[in-house]
This record gives structure tokens, sequence and C-alpha cells, in this order.
């Protein structure tokens, strides 16, 4: 998830104008009884959404999930029903994706789609729910929020006991987004999340076990502190953090450094936000953030297909100026940001969130962590066109898994070269 000003381009490219900025209701406001469903929950009726929940075997999550809230008989009980469902749709999509279970259809396994589409058939039957007991907004709000969280892996980041030389690896990815430009859009992010939770990876330092968690593309969630609230429990107990997400056409990159601003680009609810992030104590936030990954061994590695490269560019806004300029080696003294190497949508917002809270933690430089942007995930030949397309092809498929492959093994060399020879874990 690049740059705005990178969307942009790559839509205008393919003759498609993207999606509008718009703006949204005060999140302090007082909603209905029973919401109207977001612009996300509203595509859940197209077609192709609907081939992708048949084809895999998730269509039948939200009706079950309706039939489980509808026998709720008080809060705590729809509680439990959201906590428990939320959790199964995770575990089965993971389970999908490292081949257990069932296949549900002839959907590949190594599509993050199902999961994410299933997820906002569960959002919008919790949103139209009428039980037969009071139900607040804010209690409704809690719930959507509890399905959320359990649906996306990001309560359930739990690692077994140390044991020798056993490290603590943590990678996020992101729902598919960009959606009305083409509806049958995939995140290899988020398959790569899928495909790695709850796995072990080898090093020459040993095994390092992989957890995971999903993210969602809308700038509210992100203002409301989700990334925050999943990750400062975990960072300081894991010894290398990747948050990953889509990027260019063709390469991987390293994203050197992340800015603290919002370019404004439409996120799934086509909803635009433009300004500096948002976060607790502003009197000290920074402009920029650093990854602490071994971005030069990473690059220098021979991981896969696509070409891996350290981005050191930003765009800022140099001291005492008042325009925004592209730097390619990196922000200079008291400069403002305007974008970083990752751009300034959310994939840039996320870097920057994970790794100022790294630094406010005060685990700085001694816990490697930054942002991998994977190249976009293409469609094979002759499927190209949105409204004509099939919902996948074999070329779909071998770039996903060509991708989720390469980036395990970005994360493998950037667990190695940080603690080969150091014996260093984190307690």
């Amino acid at each position: 998830m690049r740059a705005a000003v990178g969307l942009v381009a790559l839509l205008t490219g393919l003759g498609v104008p993207a999606p509008a900025a718009a703006s949204t209701l005060d999140p302090a406001a007082t909603a209905s009884s029973t919401p109207a469903p977001t612009v996300e929950e509203q595509r859940l009726d197209r077609a192709v959404p609907q081939e992708i929940l048949r084809r895999s075997g998730f269509a039948t999550v939200a009706p079950e999930f309706e039939r489980a809230l509808d026998g709720a008989r008080s809060y705590e009980q729809a509680e439990r029903v959201v906590l428990r469902q939320g959790a199964r749709l995770w575990e089965r999509a993971v389970d999908r994706a490292q081949g257990r279970g069932p296949e549900g259809g002839d959907l590949s396994r190594d599509d993050d789609r199902p999961l994410y589409w299933a997820r906002l058939g569960m959002t919008r039957e919790v949103r139209e729910w009428e039980p037969g007991f009071e139900l607040s907004d804010r209690r409704r709000a809690a719930l959507l929020g509890q399905l959320e969280r359990s649906s996306r892996g990001q309560d359930s980041l739990r690692y077994p006991g140390r044991g020798k030389g056993v490290k603590r690896i943590l990678v996020t990815g992101f729902d598919p987004f960009t959606l009305d430009r083409d509806v049958r859009i995939s995140n290899p992010s988020g398959a790569t999340a899928l495909a790695l939770d709850g796995t072990v990876i080898r090093t020459a330092d040993g095994p390092a076990r992989v957890e995971t968690a999903v993210f969602p593309v809308r700038w509210q969630d992100f203002a409301d502190g989700t990334v925050e609230r999943t990750l400062r429990r975990r960072l300081p107990h894991v010894d290398l953090f990747a948050t990953v997400s889509q990027g260019r056409v063709g390469r991987f990159d390293i994203e050197r450094t992340n800015g603290a601003w919002r370019g404004g680009f439409a996120d799934n609810d086509n909803v635009g936000r433009t300004g500096t992030i948002p976060v607790t104590d502003p009197a000290t936030q920074p402009q920029w953030t650093s990854t602490t990954l071994q971005y030069a061994d990473v690059a220098a590695a021979n991981t896969g297909r696509f070409p891996v490269y350290d981005n050191t560019g930003v765009t800022e806004i140099p001291a005492g100026g008042t325009t925004a300029v592209v730097r390619p080696d990196g922000p200079t003294p008291g400069s403002t940001a305007r974008a970083g190497g990752g751009g300034d949508y959310l994939s840039n917002e996320i870097a920057y969130r994970a790794t100022l809270l790294r630094d406010r933690l005060g685990l700085g430089a001694s816990l490697p962590g930054g942002h991998v942007h994977t190249p976009v995930l293409q469609f094979g030949p002759g499927n190209t066109d949105p409204a004509t397309g099939a919902v996948t092809d074999p070329g779909f498929v071998r770039n996903r898994l060509d991708i989720v492959a390469q980036v395990r093994e970005i994360v493998r060399v950037a667990a190695e070269a940080a603690f080969v020879g150091t014996g260093r874990t984190r307690g």
C-alpha cells in the first residue's frame, strides 16, 4: 500500500479513476439502533465476493453466525458468540491457507479473500441485528470491535514457552483495498499472514516461531489505536517484527524511513484523511521513524523471484521551507514529513506507528523491526479486465504463492542477520 500519489498514478495508468476521498460522520455521534451497512459491507452483495465465498466454502460463515447470534438472550451471551465465532473464522482461514481441513471449493488455499468477505458478512450481521433485549449503540460498537479483533488474529498473538534458543517473530498484513477499481483484488500481505501464522522458520541460529495478524484499510481504525492496542503488549517480548503491505509492481522494498503524514487517499470505506498522523502525546511526536530491520542483508540476499530494494527515499518540506521535495537519500534535519519511503497511506502509517511504539517503549535499536512492501499482486495474461475477468487464474495464484514464499525468506534472512552469533533473545 504505497503513497496516495503512487496509487493515483497506478490507477490513472490503467485508465481508471481513483476513488475520491469522502467525509464521514463524527465518530462520537450517536448511531441509530440498527445502523446502515458500511461502504465495505455494501460491496459484499456484488457477484464477485459471492463467488469467492461460494468457491471457498466460506459462504456459510455469515448465516451460521446469524443463527448463533439470534440465539443470544443477553449481551454477555452475545459477547461469547462474537468472540468464539470471530476466532473460529480466523482459525478456519489459517487452517485452509496451511492445508488443514477441507478446501471447501476449487479456490486455491492460499487465497486471503474468503476471510475478508466472510468477516464483512459477520460485521453486517452485528450491525443489523435486532436482539430481544436492549442493545445500546456503545455495546453494539463493542461487539463489532471484538469481532474485528478476534477474526483478524489480533488477540491470539500467543507464543509457546521459549525453549532453548527459540525466537519470536511478529508479522502483520492488510485487507484487500482499492476494491472499487477491481473488486477481485487480493492482498499478498494478508495471504502471507495466513500462511505464516503459527509456523516455525528455521534459521542458522535456531528456530523462530511466527505469529501474525491482519489490519483493516480504514483511517479511523488507525486513529482509534488499533495498531498500538494490538502491539503494545507484544513488542517487548518478540525478537523481530515486520509490518507487510502491497507496494509497487515487480519489486519488494524494505522501507528505511516512515513519515508522520496522512496523504488523504480513500480507504475501504471511501474516506480520506489528510494531516499529521494522530498519536498519543503529539507534543513528543517525531516527523520520522526508522527501520531497524537488517535491510542491507535482506537486499543483498537471493530471497526469491522479485528484486528487493533498500528504499531510502522520502518526501519532505525542508526546515524553513514551504514546498515539498523528494529526497532520495532520506530526510534532512528539521524537515516536515510529507511521505515516508512507503508513501503517505496506511502502509506508511502502520510502519510509523509500530516503530514509534518500539521507540517509546524504550526498545529502539535492540528490537529489529520495520516495513516490507511486496510487489503488486497481478492477474495472469488475458485476465486483467475488472469487468469481465475471472476471480482467479493460474498466473494469479503463482504470483501470490511466489510473493508469500519470498516474504517468508525475507523474514528468515532478517532474523538470521540480526541474531546469528549474538545470542540475543527477548524475555
